[in-house]
């Protein structure tokens, strides 16, 4: 704890938070519009999305415990120095964030090159947020095995994250939900050089307890270096956190929350657009819910810092899968005809799923301090348990759009979408697009 007596418990949550600020600007917009500008601006075929996805599914699986083990066991000072990581990776996440909102060039409808231009966007930018963010959850844990300091960290990270969160409505107010698509280009930019500078400061002024010890993190004292890179060593190290009964339930759950997570983030814009028509709730209202599904998460988890103290993150966690399948039961008996109530729902899920999400390194840090005893490690495996989560849920990031997309072009999604306008034509919605029309809109009104 020396590091943190030097320096402040304070200022070590600033340092470790001022990344979850950066990561949450970049993070937020990227994952609520590159599904939207690809299917609706860039016309990407049907195909082509699914063959994108299945790629990014691929490379997203493999490069977490990839980068984890390359974290906690290589030599290279960028690498297995946390806050080095950050400091390193922050430009190049930056400029991957980026990549989508620049066109290589006019797309035509079904454009072999927009597919292309979303497998490389979607496979540079999952990269460099790994490797960023996975030497930031290991922070977490090194950091303080404090559960005490631990608390402190998520409730700086939540303020943090609440304030990266409305780049997502300041982003829609605007460019108007990206109808001005220029006014949203020039947004990005700004946003991508506001990230990059938060992540520096991380890598300027965090530290680690065990960036200091001698050999690569999860060996004995007694390990060579060239032991310690053997692909034994990783099989040993993996199995032995796979055959984790709590890290396996926990996998479990995570899968299915990331799951729902991405279906909200990148759908709920496309549901509220064609599902809540523009005379019953205004663009600049959207706005507004929009950015209120990505920023009160982290204002109902600051309200509930003393539950978290008086009963603990599992009781919690618990009681929001409750309430988002009691929800759920009370929309499709209403229908959604209720505009109003459909609008609620929309951002009321996105609130609760992000607000428990936001929780779970608690656990994930618990597990680390439990291998890290019974294992006897010189030092917590805290990339590798990070990264071997994400190898079985980042899968469900892809999975989540292809199957919704799948399910929305059997009712006409595909052929009802609306293009977004360029700035010198009107914005009149076409006629498909009116409360009044058949389509999308009643076919969905018909359940």
């Amino acid at each position: 704890m020396k590091h943190l007596r030097r320096f402040g418990a304070s200022h070590v949550a600033l340092a470790y938070s001022m990344t979850t600020l950066g990561a949450g600007m970049l993070g937020s917009i990227f994952n609520f519009y590159y599904v939207k500008l690809f299917l609706n601006k860039y016309k990407i075929s049907e195909g082509a999305f699914h063959q994108s996805q299945v790629i990014y599914m691929v490379w997203n699986a493999v490069n977490d415990p990839l980068f984890g083990y390359l974290q906690d066991n290589s030599h290279v000072p960028c690498c297995s120095q946390r806050r080095l990581s950050i400091l390193y990776g922050a430009p190049l996440y930056s400029l991957a964030f980026l990549l989508p909102w620049f066109p290589w060039r006019s797309y035509s409808p079904d454009d072999w090159l927009s597919g292309l231009h979303l497998m490389v966007a979607l496979c540079a930018f999952d990269a460099m947020l790994t490797f960023v963010l996975l030497a930031q959850c290991a922070l977490f844990a090194e950091i303080s095995g404090l559960h005490q300091s631990r608390l402190q960290l998520i409730k700086y990270n939540q303020v943090a994250s609440l304030i990266g969160s409305s780049s997502v409505l300041f982003c829609g107010v605007l460019s108007r939900n990206m109808e001005d698509f220029a006014a949203f280009q020039a947004f990005t930019v700004l946003i991508a050089i506001l990230a990059c500078g938060c992540m520096l400061y991380t890598g300027f002024h965090s530290e680690s307890r065990f960036d200091k010890k001698g050999c690569p993190p999860g060996t004995g004292d007694q390990t060579s270096s060239q032991s310690a890179l053997s692909w034994s060593s990783i099989r040993t190290m993996t199995w032995q956190i796979l055959t984790n009964r709590d890290f396996q339930c926990f996998v479990i759950m995570n899968f299915f929350q990331v799951f729902i997570l991405t279906f909200f983030s990148n759908f709920t814009m496309i549901f509220a657009e064609h599902l809540i028509p523009a005379d019953k709730l205004p663009s600049l209202a959207k706005s507004f819910m929009y950015g209120a599904g990505f920023i009160c998460p982290q204002i109902l988890v600051l309200s509930s810092q003393s539950l978290l103290h008086s009963i603990g993150y599992y009781r919690i966690i618990l009681l929001s899968f409750y309430t988002e399948f009691g929800m759920a039961l009370v929309m499709m008996a209403l229908g959604s005809h209720h505009y109003y109530i459909l609008a609620f729902f929309l951002t009321i899920n996105m609130v609760i799923i992000q607000a428990s999400f936001s929780l779970f390194n608690l656990p994930l840090a618990d597990i680390i301090d439990s291998d890290l005893q019974k294992y006897k490690r010189s030092s917590p495996l805290s990339s590798m348990v990070f990264g071997t989560n994400a190898l079985f849920t980042k899968p469900a990031q892809s999975l989540a759009p292809m199957l919704v997309l799948n399910i929305l072009n059997q009712f006409g999604y595909n052929e009802n979408s609306p293009c977004l306008c360029p700035l010198s034509s009107p914005t009149v919605p076409p006629p498909h697009l009116k409360p009044t029309s058949s389509g999308f809109l009643k076919t969905h009104k018909e359940f």
